[in-house]
């Protein structure tokens, strides 16, 4: 059974994943759109600063994030001049963090899933009369959806397991900043703290085998419907 504190550390790692994934899916989606539809100079640059992240040490993502969200920094300023508030050593930074950490793999994602939609089934729409809001509505989203929704848990999967890009940004604070790996780690540097890691090693993997298991078959659904299209 786990602790009280250990039950926190859970609940706070649910609760930054699940803001870092529904903040992130907006602009995850504009960008596969722009990535798998648009035409336009400057996208195999934009391509390769979406996936930055996956390639650069999560370290350097966490400096970067120091940097424009620091009080001197110009988000940082201008969140604490016309909101008086600040992402450092809160949850809401260790969300944007996981946040910019998971966008890549929610692109991919939902890319794939924007590209293999039939062109040709939103070209017999707008045929029929459909302006290109219906079509967008009533063929491209549906298509795409299972991909979207694996992207989704994809990058779920991957908040709840981040750790270098956080703990750059806004540090290990228990019951503020300290999420799943943030406290394992710290389990591992603390004398006696062997069972503490086993017990929430085993929720961080059991959450991320039923994200990851989710993904797929949401994936396969996705691959299935298009096949019967």
């Amino acid at each position: 059974m786990l602790s009280d504190a250990e039950w926190e550390v859970v609940r706070l790692s649910l609760l930054v994943g699940g803001t870092a994934c529904m903040a992130a899916l907006p602009v995850a989606f504009g960008l596969a759109w722009l990535l798998a539809r648009a035409r336009f100079p400057g996208r195999l640059v934009l391509d390769a600063l979406v996936h930055l992240p996956l390639v650069v040490p999560p370290v350097v993502t966490g400096w970067l994030l120091l940097l424009a969200f620091a009080p001197g920094g110009p988000i940082g300023r201008w969140l604490l001049d016309w909101f008086g508030v600040t992402v450092l050593f809160r949850w809401t930074g260790a969300a944007i963090a996981a946040a910019v950490m998971a966008l890549p793999l929610m692109v991919r994602a939902m890319r794939l899933s924007i590209e293999a939609v039939d062109r040709r089934l939103e070209s017999a729409a707008r045929t029929l009369g459909a302006d290109p809001w219906r079509v967008f509505r009533t063929v491209t989203l549906p298509l795409s959806l299972p991909g979207i929704m694996a992207g989704l848990v994809l990058g779920f999967a991957r908040s709840i397991g981040e750790f270098g890009a956080t703990i750059t940004f806004v540090s290990s604070v228990p019951g503020e900043t300290e999420t799943l790996p943030l406290a394992i780690y710290a389990a591992l540097q603390t004398p006696g703290g062997e069972n503490s890691v086993w017990r929430l090693a085993a929720v961080s993997v059991s959450l991320s085998l039923v994200a990851l298991i989710a993904s797929e078959w949401l994936g396969r659904r996705w691959g299935r419907r298009l096949h019967v299209l």
